[in-house]
């Protein structure tokens, strides 16, 4: 076996440099720093003049970059210049005012400074005494945006009355909520059910609305349900593609009488496609004799639910098992930011948790402190509760009920113009800043027909580079999906995009061809 001093030349080098390498050399990190705060400054206001969606090939930036990693270093100026140059030109722009999409993803300055900040410390608070203020801002950070949801206090950390029976934790997105509490609730019914281990599982039924976000499906195998027990219930019009309670009861009582166990609903405010809000009060009303756990994906329209206009959509959350919401997208809170709340954390931490001696200590073992890696996948965990904090802290409810209430008045703005202009219609009710139309079919025009027009107006209005938007399917029909909410959008981006929609929909009709 070689020895350190084998090969004492190396070493004479290294020591030639008297200050050798100091990657976290105070004065780099200022400059690098500044140089990176110019850029963020020069993108935010020349972002709304860049196509959002960008004109690139797949395969594009290894044309452009190097293939092999360097061995020499470099300034830190030419790593600039490439993300300039070969980086920002592939960038689909989701800060765009232009950006019409998906959800938004919100952002702020107090939400890049938190994530800056927690970024440098560089924490790993996987329990308490790893970093009491990364956990115990993490908690402070769950239990203040509670409070602005008025969720009851069993789902808190801390309530007046001292420390409560439930909690939260930040995670990175709804897949990982959604996983957990899988995880729990196949726990707790196999349990019930009596089983013998996971002997017991293939009996296990879970349940969602056909609208429900495809990622609880991919949750629910990774949690191990037989995919032949997860039940997608049909929804319509009759319902605004809502979960139906009767329906959902009517599925439930048909699996026992096959001597299933229903073990897992998932019930969504605001859902992908369609923003349809699945009635939370009346489905844990037909879940508590069942014993199935209820959990509530409000990601994107939980946000809303701090504006007291909205957050009737809650009622009966407090007879659910869990709730989760994502502050990346809607609540000015950059990725990755979904909060998960449980009534009962030790029905979580006891699926869960884990003990490795080298974690063990004194606080951990009082029970008097929330140790998070035990309420997710991993052990490791970043300081995501300091951006949340900051941003609650900085802007304050009214702020950020004013964010809100603003997106949804140039929703309901975009609305009134599509009702307006009878070549359109609204395919379903805007519930809050999600409109969904389409070119509506004309005499003797197919459904066919009417789909290829809608898909060939998206493509124009995202060829042009000034708007982008997506389509969904609702109840067999194409539609256009078109989600206000970008942080630097204002009414004059939504009107913009309204009269492009207009052109192009008059050049479809007239059978201009689109160059």
């Amino acid at each position: 076996m070689g020895s350190l001093d084998s090969n004492p030349a190396s070493f004479d080098a290294f020591a030639a440099d008297a200050e050798g390498f100091q990657p976290l050399n105070a004065d780099d990190v200022r400059s690098y720093l500044h140089k990176s705060v110019d850029f963020i400054y020069d993108y935010y206001k020349s972002v709304e003049s860049m196509p959002v969606l960008p004109g690139v090939e797949p395969g594009y930036l290894s044309r452009l970059l190097q293939s092999a990693p360097p061995n020499a270093s470099a300034p830190f100026d030419i790593a600039m210049k490439e993300l300039r140059e070969a980086v920002v030109p592939g960038m689909t722009h989701w800060a765009s005012p232009n950006f019409f999409a998906f959800f938004p993803a919100t952002n702020s300055a107090a939400a890049i400074a938190g994530e800056l900040i927690a970024s440098a410390m560089n924490t790993v608070g996987f329990t308490w005494q790893a970093n009491p203020a990364a956990t115990e801002m993490e908690v402070l950070a769950l239990d203040w945006l509670a409070q602005l949801l008025r969720l009851p206090g069993s789902f808190m950390n801390r309530t007046s009355a001292g420390r409560g029976t439930g909690g939260g934790v930040i995670l990175g997105t709804t897949s990982e909520a959604m996983l957990v509490t899988l995880v729990a609730a196949r726990d707790a019914a196999l349990r019930r059910s009596g089983s013998n281990g996971v002997a017991g599982i293939t009996r296990l039924t879970v349940y969602a609305a056909d609208q429900t976000h495809s990622t609880f499906f991919k949750a629910c195998r990774l949690a191990g349900f037989d995919p032949a027990n997860i039940r997608s219930i049909p929804t319509g019009p009759e319902t605004d593609y809502a979960l139906d309670p009767a329906k959902l009861l009517e599925v439930m009582q048909a699996d026992v009488d096959a001597g299933l166990v229903p073990t897992y609903i998932c019930a969504t405010v605001g859902t992908t496609s369609s923003n349809a809000v699945d009635p939370v009060g009346a489905v844990a009303d037909v879940a508590a004799p069942f014993k199935a756990w209820v959990h509530v994906d409000a990601a994107y329209a939980g946000s809303a639910c701090i504006c007291p206009e909205f957050r009737h959509h809650l009622n009966g959350v407090e007879r659910v098992d869990s709730i989760s919401m994502s502050p990346h997208k809607w609540l000015m809170t950059c990725l990755d930011c979904t909060c998960l709340w449980v009534r009962d954390t030790h029905r979580l931490t006891g699926s869960l948790e884990t003990n490795p001696e080298y974690l063990k200590n004194d606080a951990s073992d009082s029970g008097t402190v929330t140790d998070l890696k035990d309420m997710q996948v991993g052990v490791g965990r970043r300081f995501r509760g300091l951006k949340l904090w900051m941003v609650m802290r900085t802007y304050g409810a009214t702020r950020l009920q004013e964010h809100i209430r603003s997106d949804v008045a140039m929703a309901k703005m975009f609305e009134e113009s599509v009702r307006a202009d009878d070549r359109f219609e609204v395919v379903v009710p805007r519930n809050f800043a999600l409109v969904c139309f389409r070119i509506k079919p004309h005499t003797g025009m197919s459904e066919e027909a009417t789909e290829a027009a809608n898909r060939e107006l998206m493509e124009r209005l995202n060829r042009t580079g000034k708007a982008y938007l997506a389509h969904t399917v609702v109840g067999g029909k194409f539609v256009l999906r078109f989600a206000v909410g970008s942080s630097l959008q204002e009414e004059r981006h939504v009107r913009s995009a309204w009269e492009l929609i207009r052109k192009k929909t008059t050049e479809i009709m007239s059978g201009e061809v689109s160059v």
